[in-house]
């Protein structure tokens, strides 16, 4: 064991006891997080606005505030852009994180003094209870690397405001910094494929132990890395290369291309973070699904996810969740966002305690005719079908084909990336499609119904999905393929890179 191993070792083990103390009790440690929540919020603009001085439980609390996006929220936003203090928490945020979206444009998401530790200090005791579950500790003493967006920030009424992952960067403790690679200088450069090879300059001969990233991104370092060092696989370069941090997509899809190019299988720690929070991470290596952080200063609401658009939807706090049942995820947090619609979906796999994997995005699914499939439905189909077949699959995507050119009925057209192309793509496409049937009575009663006809695969060139993003300028950092859509925009921005056209 190493010296940092060996000095840090009782702190996790602490860290541990502790989530063990509130996973335990997780209705209490979120009703103390909502009386400590309202009792600050009543001293803002937006407490004033909504009566939180006379909220004395959740019914009150949700009569009392709404639901909301960020086209809601934006009016108190720009009041402090404006620069006025005190108007969702009390003082003005420590940052603006600051996320793209498709409807708002630039949003502005803001972090207090009060909400950063849950943000660094959540990614820490994600890592250090690893470390005290599993014994490994050795990453402390070698190089890790998170690959993240620039850590330059510009400011916006005074306020330090930069995309999350650069933000983190200076909560990053000094005693960690001699272990952190990339260089700051490499950091801030923002054309991925410079900053990767950057990257790759840097890391390729030194001790790395701990790799953190969003998979797709990280395959992408892997195959760098390899090409340039000529090893067969990641093992051989970094011998004591010891655990992969992620989050933002599912890993399983990408399972199995990045433990090929690593050279079997690896420890990995997953999180759920959001520039809204940090939702979740995975407490266990043997125990399936991500512990609710339950005790970290956000209060969280639950809605179904199918009354998700209705005016009055059903709010649910922790204490009335089930298992099995797809929600949207709701947030009332210390950096002043109150019933804030973040726009994912989750299923709780299990209750005692709250463990929960993430199903989709709100707005990611295909309902042409009423069927609503949704991210985690395409995922398992192919996923299985991916696994019956021995084939591996790099990256897909699902969009309608409402108006087929080549005439005939309406059908779902998958855009896929094969590893290798299956040897019968024809069999390939019937067994996806009898693994949506199965996911989705919907589908199979379109299919029946001579509403739809049976999915249609679409091959890709190799690096399709690495072009396509290139050219909508969403390389590398944070940004995600969607697993599917309603629309056509992605489809038609991938014929180009059809085989076989």
């Amino acid at each position: 064991m190493g010296f940092r191993a060996s000095v840090i070792k009782p702190i996790a083990k602490k860290i541990a006891r502790n989530i063990d103390r509130w996973s335990a009790q997780p209705i209490a440690a979120q009703q103390a997080v909502f009386d400590q929540l309202v009792g600050k919020g009543a001293q803002t603009a937006f407490g004033q606005d909504h009566g939180l001085d006379k909220v004395r439980n959740y019914e009150a609390f949700k009569a009392q505030v709404p639901i909301r996006d960020y086209e809601d929220l934006r009016p108190y936003i720009d009041r402090i852009k404006a620069g006025e203090k005190s108007v969702l928490w009390p003082g003005k945020p420590a940052y603006f994180a600051k996320t793209s979206g498709t409807t708002s444009g630039v949003k502005y998401i803001p972090l207090t003094k009060d909400s950063l530790p849950n943000h660094f200090g959540s990614a820490r005791n994600a890592l250090f209870n690893y470390y005290a579950r599993t014994g490994k500790g050795g990453w402390l003493d070698g190089k890790m690397i998170f690959l993240s967006g620039s850590p330059e920030l510009d400011r916006v009424a005074g306020i330090p405001t930069g995309r999350l992952s650069g933000i983190v960067n200076h909560q990053v403790p000094s005693w960690l910094r001699t272990n952190q690679l990339p260089s700051y200088a490499t950091n801030c450069i923002e054309e991925w494929e410079e900053k990767l090879d950057h990257i790759v300059r840097e890391t390729l001969t030194q001790d790395m132990r701990l790799i953190s990233g969003i998979p797709p991104w990280v395959q992408m370092y892997y195959e760098r890395l390899l090409e340039q060092s000529g090893k067969r696989t990641i093992r051989e370069l970094f011998p004591r290369y010891e655990v992969f941090v992620y989050g933002g997509v599912n890993f399983e899809p990408y399972r199995a291309k990045l433990e090929e190019l690593v050279g079997g299988r690896i420890d990995s720690v997953e999180t759920y973070p959001a520039s809204e929070g940090f939702i979740a991470f995975q407490d266990s290596q043997t125990e399936p699904g991500l512990l609710l952080n339950a005790h970290s200063g956000i209060f969280f609401e639950f809605i179904p996810a199918d009354e998700i658009f209705k005016d009055s939807p059903t709010r649910l706090s922790l204490s009335q969740v089930e298992t099995g049942v797809n929600y949207a995820i709701i947030i009332n947090n210390n950096a002043g966002l109150w019933g804030y619609n973040i726009g994912d979906t989750v299923e709780f796999v299990s209750t005692k305690p709250y463990r929960l994997k993430v199903t989709g995005r709100v707005k990611h699914y295909i309902s042409a005719f009423g069927e609503h499939v949704i991210g985690k439905e395409v995922e398992e189909a192919m996923l299985a079908t991916a696994r019956d077949q021995g084939v591996k699959i790099v990256e897909f995507t699902v969009a309608p084909q409402v108006n087929p050119p080549e005439g005939g009925l309406p059908y779902h057209e998958w855009f896929v990336e094969f590893d290798q192309l299956p040897d019968n793509l024809d069999a390939f496409a019937a067994l996806l499609d009898d693994k949506m049937v199965g996911q989705n009575i919907y589908y199979q009663d379109l299919i029946e119904g001579n509403i739809l006809r049976k999915l249609v695969i679409r091959p890709l060139q190799r690096d399709a999905f690495r072009e396509y993003m290139k050219s909508e300028g969403k390389l590398g950092g944070q940004n995600k393929v969607p697993r599917l859509s309603n629309d056509r925009k992605i489809a038609e921005g991938l014929q180009p890179y059809r085989i076989g056209r």
